[in-house]
């Protein structure tokens, strides 16, 4: 999509708003694939944000807990109203932000992003947790 639109943005100018998740900085073990995938958005998110920098594209990630939609339906936790969720990206877009975090969750999951490893893999023997290298 975006090598589709990239050049139509150019001419006008404008914002690629890449929507996430605040998986995109956790794991765990029911919901592997998706974390995966929006970890992955996240990095391409930023790969893109420097790409199109010098066509004077701003490129943002929109980081966000459960929404109110189909897709969290049968989610029983708390939800955000997605007009609430669109008017903080639209709020976010304005300042100029790059990473735009829309809820609780989503402030949450960045607060913890910095021991995240320990703390999802607590398995792990100490001397083996990510970021521990014994052998060095």
């Amino acid at each position: 999509m975006v090598r589709a639109f990239a050049p139509q943005i150019v001419v006008g100018g404008g914002a690629i708003l890449n929507i996430l998740s605040g998986l995109s900085w956790f794991s765990f073990p029911e919901a592997g694939a998706y974390c995966a995938a929006k970890s992955a958005q996240w990095s391409l998110t930023n790969t893109l944000r420097l790409q199109l920098a010098d066509q004077g594209i701003r490129v943002a990630g929109l980081h966000v807990g459960y929404m109110d939609t189909d897709m969290a339906r049968a989610v029983d936790a708390p939800k955000s109203d997605p007009t609430d969720i669109a008017r903080i990206a639209l709020d976010g877009i304005a300042a100029g932000a790059y990473e735009i975090l829309a809820d609780d969750a989503a402030h949450q999951a960045q607060a913890a992003l910095s021991g995240a490893s320990r703390r999802s893999t607590p398995s792990f023997p100490e001397n083996q947790r990510p970021g521990i290298h014994p052998l060095h």
